[in-house]
């Protein structure tokens, strides 16, 4: 009994020896106790340490290491998960996250771990239930609610997003990630001016962070400051050398120049990095056009087009190199169904029309090259449904509020003229996805293709606030001008082209409306602008 009277006298008699038991006794029962804690903390401090400078493995390692040694792996399993994660491992990283619990301490960081994990494999729901068991330790953990910015955004709901990132910069006004994120939604929100004070910002905080002075020297480069870009670039190789980013944007701007070998020479060096990135495909495609290799440029094409079959502009590649290479067949058999759109453009009815005059068939040609020959504004029509509307409206019923059924059925009901049953569609997909800026745009179409001017500029406008993309801007251009008010066309329009100085759509914009308003001269000038750029 340790409170006895007998240990009392004991220590009474002899109290320098018992003074050296005791400390030898508490030390000799503290020593697993106190020992571990620190030695856990230190090890889980390390690891961090390890994985905020992205070294995965300086992390992984160590941490596998103390688990061999008998640290209990939930003490640990978070962070082994964020190594792998951070590695590329996912299936690793989904064995450590799931197999076990995870340790009271690190049970936040664990649940945050595994939906960034379930958002990486596009996994949105799990990510978001992760994400709430995630909120419950760490509410006020700013990288927390960038991660949950980044899964409203995959998700469509880009308002939500807004409001998540404004509140992780809230949170912690230094957390670069959080100014990285609010960067790029105010470059997709306002344009591309506005979005450089915060990479700057960031970049004031981290002035070697990867993802900041990526996400910098493209936004100049799309502003058209090469030199300052080209500068960034040479940062960005100084602190990652393989960078696939800095040698794609170095690549582009070899394109600018004209230097299509070199472009290809830098490109070639990022490898498969950038395999399955949509911009770098099609980047692909254009120099291997340029360079003669037209075989090339269609497989990369082709490749895109079936990855966006609603990519208009892809279309057009694909059929200029199809038409380069000789393959009028393919032309016709890909590409008529679009030229008898309403609203296929002068270039591919051009197209079409010379294949079929290349198959020794003048006749088909004719109305084509006729409506190439057209000017004018061409009017709002929908793209094809592609499937017959019963076959639709049962896909619709099966999830009603998603933009994959619901989009292809308007289509449907607008192709059968069905401008009100189109309508109510398209308002409740807008009802169940209000931070959704292509929801609001799908309602303003309907209304504008049923002659509701006035509501689609109500609708685009709320898409405008969300988001403002060139879609948005064409669409509010041509609502602006089929109401009568060409000279806000013009102001909101030209506002667009000062945020984002490198876009062909706002100039082409520009150029049609002050030509039909007799402006000739500052449509002249903007159609030798143009004609630099090669888009004359």
């Amino acid at each position: 009994m340790t409170c006895s009277s007998n240990t009392i006298s004991s220590t009474r008699r002899w109290p320098v020896v018992s003074r050296l038991v005791a400390a030898a006794v508490l030390l000799a029962v503290a020593l697993p106790v106190a020992g571990s804690a620190p030695s856990l903390d230190g090890l889980r401090g390390k690891a961090r340490a390890a994985l905020d400078r992205g070294d995965g493995i300086a992390a992984e390692v160590p941490l596998r290491e103390a688990v061999r040694n008998g640290t209990p792996a939930d003490a640990v399993r978070d962070l082994v998960g964020e190594a792998l994660l951070l590695e590329g491992d996912r299936t690793e990283a989904r064995r450590w996250l799931t197999e076990g619990a995870f340790a009271p301490d690190a049970a936040g960081n664990g649940w945050h771990v595994r939906g960034r994990l379930e958002l990486a494999d596009g996994n949105l729901q799990p990510a978001a239930q992760a994400f709430d068991q995630a909120l419950r330790f760490l509410p006020a953990d700013a990288g927390l609610w960038v991660d949950i910015a980044r899964l409203r955004f995959s998700g469509g709901e880009q308002a939500q997003a807004i409001a998540a990132a404004d509140h992780a910069v809230r949170l912690d006004p230094n957390n670069v990630r959080a100014l990285e994120l609010r960067g790029m939604l105010v470059r997709e929100q306002y344009g591309l001016r506005a979005a450089l004070p915060w990479f700057e910002a960031g970049l004031r905080i981290a002035p070697n962070d990867k993802a900041l002075l990526g996400e910098y020297a493209a936004t100049l480069g799309d502003l058209g400051q090469y030199r300052a870009m080209l500068a960034v670039c040479r940062k960005l190789i100084e602190v990652d050398p393989k960078n696939a980013r800095a040698l794609y944007l170095q690549a582009v701007l070899a394109a600018r120049a004209g230097k299509t070998e070199l472009a290809r020479s830098i490109l070639l060096r990022t490898g498969s990095a950038l395999r399955d990135m949509p911009a770098a495909i099609q980047f692909n495609g254009i120099l291997e056009y340029r360079a003669g290799n037209v075989n090339l440029a269609v497989e990369y094409f082709d490749r895109l087009s079936r990855m966006q079959p609603d990519n208009l502009e892809v279309q057009k590649m694909l059929a200029r190199a199809l038409d380069r290479q000789g393959d009028y067949r393919q032309i016709l058999d890909r590409f008529e169904i679009v030229a008898r759109q309403p609203w296929a453009s002068p270039y591919m009815l051009a197209l079409v029309g010379h294949a079929w005059e290349r198959q020794g068939k003048p006749q088909r040609a004719a109305p084509y090259l006729a409506r190439a020959a057209q000017h004018g504004v061409r009017a709002f029509a929908p793209l094809p449904s592609g499937a017959p509307l019963g076959v639709l409206g049962v896909r619709y019923n099966e999830a009603p509020n998603f933009a994959t059924n619901a989009l292809p059925y308007v289509r449907g009901l607008l192709e059968m003229r069905l401008h009100g049953e189109a309508l109510a569609v398209a308002t409740r997909l807008r009802d169940a996805n209000p931070g959704a800026s292509e929801a609001h745009l799908l309602v303003g179409d309907v209304r504008m293709l049923a002659g509701d001017t006035t509501g689609a500029i109500a609708d685009y406008d709320r898409a405008a606030s969300i988001r403002y993309t060139e879609p948005v801007l064409v669409r509010m251009d041509a609502a602006l001008r089929a109401a009568g008010r060409a000279r806000e066309a013009d102001g909101m329009t030209a506002r667009y082209l000062f945020q984002n100085p490198g876009s062909v759509a706002a100039m082409k914009l520009l150029e049609a409306g002050w030509r039909r308003e007799g402006r000739d001269g500052d449509a002249d000038a903007m159609a030798q602008v143009l004609a630099r750029r090669g888009q004359g």
